[in-house]
């Protein structure tokens, strides 16, 4: 997604803070993975915390304990008759097997009786005559989850670094789980009121930081101004912060004017299309995102900015792409990287809209991708990772 760095991290920051001024116009555009390498240098994943099962979906996995084996020892997975199967070999209707006594009744979740390695149904056993009779074959394991068939010894809830999923909270619950151990980033969304009074992006941006798993707190600044947003942003109690709105350039820039006021502004205008506006910088060591306040543009800088911060937060490991050849070319300008939406359609990425994306297109697409700064584009048939919007 991001390319090479051309740049050693060393150095990194000093190129940037020679070549962007703090308050500068998004005339003059910081790479893509040159903003994204400033806002990662020196970040570190958060300290784990424990969480009740509850709280710790969607959150990403620390160290989760060995578990035991589930269930402990062969068990019913259906209400019937616990026999032997290799007594009922050739058993049918035309040739019963009698039975001095009556077969152990088990239901589904009970423990098979010593000896017994299969479930027949109720039918399967006449007790209508004299003597209780067999009218059907089973095979070994029928019917019956075997000791450690659902979890088996020594394994994990998930492994480090993933995010925990509804699945997950189900195998911690039959392990006898109460909490998890995972690494949630603290972020704080400032809105910056929209001139136009509507306020979808400040609803999407938090909505997407609880679905990556991070601890979401809201802030309104009171008005458009630097001193409003400052006030807004004001905590030391979070691991990254993301202004939403303000971002543009002259009078409207005022998130910028806020930061550069009581942090440092690393980027202001980056090569991405749509989310030029956007910018990057720090308040102490903690990174900060300025985000323009359009929906198209804010998840433009969102999915190839914040994302990964919060996974390098997260301890998340790296999100794996789709590769599908291109059913049609992308042609790109070269020197800024274009967000590209795509549908896939008979084993291949079919583009939607490169670069200018409205909600309706961005709800269709299954996937985007960015195509770098330096590339003018894919030929048909080029095979592409991308990364998957829904699941």
């Amino acid at each position: 997604m991001h390319g090479s760095i051309w740049l050693s991290i060393s150095g990194l920051i000093q190129y940037i803070r020679r070549m962007v001024a703090p308050q500068r116009l998004p005339g003059s555009l910081t790479p893509l993975d040159v903003a994204l390498a400033a806002l990662l240098d020196w970040l570190e994943p958060v300290a784990p915390i424990e969480l009740a099962l509850a709280e710790a979906l969607g959150c990403v996995a620390a160290d989760t304990p060995v578990l035991k084996a589930f269930p402990p020892c062969d068990s019913a997975t259906t209400d019937g008759w616990a026999l032997r199967a290799r007594d009922l070999v050739g058993v049918s209707s035309y040739a019963p097997l009698p039975l001095a006594n009556l077969p152990v009744w088990v239901e589904a979740g009970d423990p098979m009786p010593d000896g017994c390695d299969c479930v027949v149904d109720s039918d399967s056993v006449d007790q209508a005559g004299p003597m209780v009779q067999v009218l059907a074959e089973a095979i070994p394991g029928q019917g019956v989850r075997r000791a450690g068939g659902d979890i088996t010894e020594a394994s994990f809830v998930t492994l480090s670094g993933r995010g925990i999923r509804p699945i997950d909270l189900q195998i911690a619950r039959m392990a006898g789980l109460e909490r998890l151990r995972v690494r949630r980033p603290r972020l704080r969304v400032v809105n910056i009121p929209a001139t136009s009074g509507v306020a979808a992006t400040a609803q999407m941006i938090p909505e997407s930081a609880r679905a990556a798993g991070a601890e979401i707190v809201v802030a309104e600044a009171r008005s458009r101004d630097a001193a409003s947003i400052a006030e807004a942003a004001e905590s030391s109690n979070y691991d990254l912060l993301v202004t939403i709105g303000g971002s543009g350039v002259g009078r409207t820039d005022a998130a910028i004017a806020a930061l550069a006021q009581y942090g440092e502004v690393v980027a202001h205008g980056i090569a991405l299309q749509p989310g030029r506006t956007a910018a990057v910088g720090r308040i102490g060591k903690i990174p900060v995102i300025a985000l323009p306040g359009a929906p198209d543009q804010a998840l433009a800088a969102w999915w190839t900015l914040a994302l990964s911060v919060l996974d390098r937060l997260s301890g998340r490991q790296p999100r794996q792409p789709v590769a599908l050849p291109l059913a049609r070319k992308i042609a790109s300008s070269v020197g800024i990287a274009e967000i590209v939406l795509l549908k896939r359609k008979d084993g291949a990425w079919v583009p939607l809209a490169i670069g200018d994306m409205a909600l309706q297109t961005i709800a269709r697409a299954d996937a985007w991708l960015a195509v770098p700064g330096a590339s003018e584009g894919f030929a048909a048939g080029t095979l592409v990772d991308a990364y998957m919007l829904r699941d």
